[in-house]
């Protein structure tokens, strides 16, 4: 009488499909881009961060998070004549370009900054946020942040 034997697969003594080379992909693909969203939401969640608008040279919004019910079409809308009049002030005074600036309104504070030439940002925090760090962050990310456009 012949004995019949179940074999296991020669599946489970092999490498496993998880670490062969054709199985992920994803392997070869590098770490996705951030975009200019990510950024966006990685300074709206910054401590004291109300409203941060990213804005083009036509006043029009490029992308925006906002809270507390602000309209970010109506800041992106003003704030290119306010950079202009930024403009005017850094030539009359012998300054050069204006490149970041913090306005300070009875219910907080405007960090306005120049990303590129098309394109603009404002941050709006609350009265007692230290922008220091955010300030630091801009200055030393602006060419990385502008090239997210």
């Amino acid at each position: 009488m012949a004995v019949r034997r179940r074999y296991r697969a020669a599946f489970k003594w092999v490498n496993p499909r998880s670490i062969l080379d054709f199985h992920l992909p994803r392997l070869y693909v590098g770490a996705p881009m951030a975009t200019i969203r990510d950024v966006v939401e990685a300074l709206s969640r910054r401590s004291g961060v109300e409203a941060v608008v990213v804005v083009g040279r036509d006043g029009l919004p490029i992308d925006a998070r906002a809270a507390n019910g602000m309209d970010p079409e109506g800041v992106a809308a003003l704030l290119p004549s306010v950079i202009n009049a930024m403009t005017q002030l850094g030539e009359a005074a012998a300054r050069g370009d204006f490149g970041t600036g913090v306005l300070e309104f009875g219910r907080g504070l405007a960090v306005v900054s120049v990303l590129n030439a098309d394109a603009l940002l404002i941050v709006l925090v609350q009265p007692a946020t230290n922008v220091g760090g955010l300030l630091f962050d801009l200055r030393r990310h602006r060419s990385a942040i502008a090239g997210l456009l």
